[in-house]
């Protein structure tokens, strides 16, 4: 029997998705739709109206109007906090349901989807941390510094429209973590998802409308990079752009924002390591986290994915017979049913991108232990690879190199921490990476000496909280914390002369 997702399509009640443009729902003005298809059986599941540059102009001036008249930043601080306190409380009142779409939308098992830092609950944190910030955003007293009669405070401002565009692999945080710090600092957003993971974004909308935004505050635009995503970062009444997605879209993202200087927060995916030295706890522990990371629910379609293994010489041979063992543990399958553990790739390019690297692989040299292979039977149909382990990867060949975004794990010996260091830090990218080891001073040393954004010592994770983003080429500026914040805040300067004489 082949597998086959449409009947949790209906179950869900999905629809054919329209665009979302100043308070109201629409097709788009010239009639284009995208097929949404299923990454696990390459099933259509349902389609959606794209936005044509008519429709996002149409969407840009309504969040200008919004941001300009004032009916978002003129709402006392109180009610716009309860506003979006309300967002998250709805996102957690439809948890089971927005972690089913996510799985209709990229075939993340739903297993995996309702639990870690990609599920609803965590969406409904990322809403309800930054509806704290709505009300302690202020600016300082500075105190006199020259002779002069003034006295000097800073004010910190929204900075405008906001267009947000948002990758597929994992659409309900990343949907929060766009528009609930614009939103929170006082923006209004033009918000974009990916074409091939729209249905999340859909019905987020449907519930940041339920919560009661004023008209135009939020605006979603559905369509195709080349189309959609041109036509908003290049629109002249955008004042920022936050993207995170791939380096290419992200250069050209910079090219837009030139012409306008408009400001920009990137976050451009990573080639994380993840450094092991011989005095680890739990051996096996260790082995199944650095294996789960790139094979489990989306199967290394994660942009802090640590894809490169750098273990000790000591324990290399046997950390790399624990970690096989870790991949054949993996279950592919009916992203649906509980019991799977990995997902498929998103759609046919991807997964002809991850087999062309894992055959460059074979042909530079690495050793494959296990996997480079797909599926037989029902699963054939769909998108899905299984979990693969190169050893003996020298950290100059293309698959320690580039960011494959697929369940490969490239395995790096390495014989001392300076070693360690010099090949972490051995790559283009910075987001993330990780050190296992009982030696706590020695953590603390190599976690200062690596360049990345987030660093974890015997654990990783990504907290609404903390700042998240990159060094190097994986990316500007960050999101979480107070440092996501600012990131859609302007300063603000006023001198008020205190005598005749001030000027």
């Amino acid at each position: 029997m082949a597998l086959s997702v449409l009947a949790h399509r209906d179950e869900l009640g999905v629809g054919q998705g329209r665009l979302f443009i100043d308070g109201s729902w629409r097709e788009g003005s010239e009639g284009g739709v995208w097929t949404h298809i299923h990454p696990a059986s390459n099933e259509e599941v349902t389609t959606f109206a794209t936005a044509s540059g008519a429709d996002v102009d149409a969407a840009a001036q309504a969040a200008r109007r919004a941001f300009d008249d004032g009916r978002w930043t003129s709402l006392k601080a109180k009610d716009r906090k309860r506003l979006l306190q309300r967002v998250a409380q709805l996102i957690a009142d439809h948890a089971e349901e927005l972690d089913r779409l996510q799985t209709l939308d990229n075939g993340m098992p739903v297993s995996f989807s309702s639990i870690y830092q990609v599920s609803s609950h965590i969406a409904a944190d990322v809403f309800d941390y930054h509806a704290g910030w709505v009300d302690r955003i202020a600016g300082e007293t500075i105190p006199q510094y020259t002779g002069s009669d003034m006295f000097t405070m800073t004010l910190r401002e929204p900075v405008g429209v906001v267009a947000a565009i948002i990758p597929w692999n994992a659409p309900l945080l990343l949907f929060a973590q766009k528009a609930a710090p614009a939103l929170a600092a006082g923006c209004t957003v033009v918000l974009k998802p990916s074409e091939y993971a729209s249905l999340t974004a859909f019905r987020l909308t449907e519930l940041l409308e339920e919560a009661g935004l004023p008209p135009g505050v939020f605006n979603l635009v559905a369509g195709e990079g080349s189309v959609t995503g041109e036509a908003l970062i290049t629109h002249p009444l955008i004042d920022k752009i936050t993207f995170t997605g791939s380096r290419a879209v992200g250069r050209r993202i910079l090219a837009a924002a030139a012409d306008g200087i408009k400001r920009v927060s990137l976050e451009l995916g990573g080639k994380s390591p993840n450094i092991v030295f011989p005095d680890i706890a739990d051996p096996d522990l260790t082995a199944a986290a650095m294996m789960g990371m790139v094979s489990m629910g989306l199967s290394g379609q994660g942009c802090v994915c640590h894809t490169r293994a750098l273990i000790h010489q000591d324990i290399y041979d046997e950390m790399i017979d624990k970690l096989a063992t870790m991949a054949g543990m993996c279950v592919l399958g009916d992203p649906f049913d509980p019991a799977t553990t990995s997902g498929p790739l998103i759609n046919t390019r991807q997964l002809e991108r991850v087999t062309g690297y894992i055959e460059q692989g074979r042909e530079e040299g690495a050793r494959l232990v296990v996997g480079g292979d797909r599926p037989d039977g029902e699963l054939a149909q769909g998108n899905f690879v299984n979990p693969t382990l190169f050893a003996d990867v020298d950290n100059r060949m293309t698959i320690a190199r580039e960011e494959i975004f697929g369940p490969v794990l490239a395995a790096i010996p390495f014989k001392d921490e300076e070693e360690a260091i010099r090949l972490a830090n051995d790559t283009d990218y910075g987001l993330g990476a990780s050190v296992q080891t009982s030696d706590v001073k020695r953590a603390l040393r190599i976690a200062k000496a690596v360049r990345s954004g987030t660093f974890g010592i015997n654990g990783f994770t990504v907290m609404p909280n903390a700042p998240f983003g990159g060094y190097k080429t994986s990316g500007l500026g960050r999101e979480g914390g107070r440092e996501g914040i600012d990131a859609f805040l302007e300063t603000k300067t006023v001198n008020i002369g205190l005598s005749d004489a001030a000027f």
